[in-house]
């Protein structure tokens, strides 16, 4: 069977498209026009979501918060003929490096878990949410522990809703060198839980080092990173990179820029194969995802980034 086909929605509602999202019914039509097989749920305001993690639901859009809410939006997706190919939790208002008490942050990833097993989604994201500057203020193994042991009580809930639980390791957030990755991994050391590789992040984590605090680590090409992850990697998002990271408001490096297809660097000959040596043998990898996240026109680039997918799943997919 080939690999299935999606796109993160969260491209559409924040950073550019944050003034003016656009809305889920409108997202999901075009996705569907343009051969789409599903979509990856970036689950807060306005696309569907478990509700407000901070207060009452009114005026909370796109929030979901009863089962029967749940089970309308499936029967839609199924009518649609579209998948959830994963879920982005809203995990960014909660502490996770910078405290020692992860319980709001374990709480939320439940609600996520929760409101992705009444989807039918298979596997939940997960990311360090503060910035690697954190390694200034708080020592590493303290850090360390922190997140293995919320990503430990994190995995654990997703097992019991039949989930795996993927970390997209990035340069902006913490533990953002490869040795990084691989001592998280380990520290966390749960079956369910792996590794996003997006390609993108993979070329800026593993070849530009970008806001590596301290000494850089990389490699001269991304080919060695993958082999480094090989049979980490659970999730797969596949998008260019120009070397460039996308600008905060202060026009500071914030992450990953995700330019399309064919505006980078990146020879998806060389790193498309490689990714499918290496990923981990035990998780369902039927699902590739194109990641257009602060891209500036992501609404007109999904149709070309979808026939370059397309030619990717035609040579490596099957």
């Amino acid at each position: 069977m080939s690999k299935r086909t999606s796109i993160g929605t969260w491209a559409y509602t924040i950073g550019p498209y944050g003034p003016n999202p656009i809305d889920f019914e409108t997202v999901c039509s075009k996705l569907k026009a343009l051969g789409f097989d599903g979509v990856e749920l970036g689950s807060f305001p306005p696309h569907p979501n478990p509700g407000n993690p901070n207060g009452p639901n009114e005026g909370w859009a796109g929030a979901m918060p009863e089962k029967s809410q749940r089970a309308e939006l499936v029967a839609q997706m199924k009518e649609r003929g579209l998948g959830f190919s994963g879920i982005a939790a809203n995990l960014w208002g909660e502490k996770l490096v910078n405290t020692d008490d992860t319980s709001k942050y374990v709480d939320e990833f439940r609600k996520n878990s929760e409101f992705a097993k009444d989807l039918g989604i298979g596997g939940v994201r997960v990311d360090c949410v503060q910035p690697p500057t954190i390694h200034r203020e708080i020592d590493y193994a303290t850090a360390l522990k922190r997140v293995a042991g919320a990503w430990k009580e994190c995995c654990d809930i997703a097992a019991g809703n039949g989930q795996y639980v993927a970390w997209e390791f990035e340069p902006g957030f913490a533990f953002n060198k490869p040795s990084d990755v691989v001592r998280v991994h380990d520290a966390v050391g749960k079956d369910n839980f792996g590794l996003m590789y997006d390609t993108c992040h993979g070329q800026m984590v593993g070849v530009v080092g970008v806001r590596q605090e301290g000494e850089k680590e990389v490699f001269t090409s991304q080919v060695e990173l993958i082999k480094l992850l090989h049979g980490r990697i659970n999730h797969i998002h596949l998008i260019d990179s120009d070397n460039q990271c996308h600008k905060d408001a202060n026009g500071e490096d914030e992450t990953s820029s995700h330019p399309p297809f064919g505006l980078g660097v990146l020879d998806f000959d060389v790193i498309v194969p490689e990714l499918v040596k290496a990923a981990a043998p035990m998780i369902r990898h039927d699902w590739w995802t194109i990641d257009l996240c602060f891209w500036p026109d992501a609404w007109a680039a999904t149709e070309t980034c979808k026939k370059a997918l397309d030619g990717l799943v035609g040579k490596y997919g099957a």
